[in-house]
């Protein structure tokens, strides 16, 4: 196991990325299981916690084998060989997309119902999830925001599947990533605790982070206006 939990593994990734620290970047969380990895960089680094939501479409008959995502904003990412191996008609895939929608929509009121996002037009984005596979998500997301004019853009990651992680560098500005792994099999195999997140910790996290970023940026400026 490379890591105890999502805990240690967000630790961890964020001593990697300290010198982003002086840019106030904002840390975007894939939730769900990105949530805890991305609470323990954004508190290293003492910058603004939020998530950006992407739903996985899986394959009718594998619901694990992502053969693209949906994300906020209303992207949508397909991998076209996959698409072609699954034998979706038109039809099927169109549905199955909206359905996708559907839940991006209702977890994007669910998780933002305190706070809209920040604004990211002209910010540094570390983008966190605990792990990449497939990085069908990653890639949704990714594109999505670019949309929004980062004037910078990191995938930070402990774990990743190196064949992946590969075809996603030029997507973005740096790519952060503690363990690349050639013959990867799934995330929670570099993990000795990989229990589910529940959304109620997401949301508890989330809140959290708000208030202590927000007490602590006062704090700083209370500091400076001595």
């Amino acid at each position: 196991m490379a890591f105890e939990d999502r805990r240690d593994a967000g630790a961890r990734l964020a001593t990697r990325l300290l010198h982003y620290a002086a840019e106030q970047p904002i840390v975007l969380a894939l939730p769900r299981g990105g949530v805890p990895v991305a609470d323990e960089v954004a508190h290293a680094l003492g910058v603004a916690l939020d998530v950006w939501i992407v739903r996985k479409l899986g394959a009718p008959d594998n619901p694990e084998l992502g053969i693209g995502a949906v994300s906020e904003g209303g992207h949508v990412y397909l991998n076209d060989e996959l698409v072609r191996r699954t034998q979706l008609s038109p039809v099927e895939l169109a549905e199955a997309i909206r359905l996708k929608q559907r839940e991006v929509e209702e977890r994007v009121r669910r998780f933002r119902s305190v706070a809209p996002l920040p604004p990211v037009r002209g910010r540094t984005v570390l983008l966190v999830d605990d792990g990449i596979a497939m990085g069908a998500t990653a890639r949704a997301a990714i594109q999505a925001i670019r949309v929004l004019g980062p004037s910078k853009l990191v995938l930070a990651v402990p774990v990743g599947a190196a064949e992946t992680l590969d075809s996603l560098r030029d997507e973005v500005d740096d790519l952060v990533c503690l363990m690349p792994v050639q013959d990867f099999s799934a995330v929670g195999a570099y993990y000795e605790d990989f229990a589910p997140v529940p959304d109620a910790e997401v949301t508890r996290i989330l809140e959290r982070a708000r208030v202590v970023f927000e007490v602590t940026t006062k704090g700083y400026a209370a500091t400076a206006n001595r």
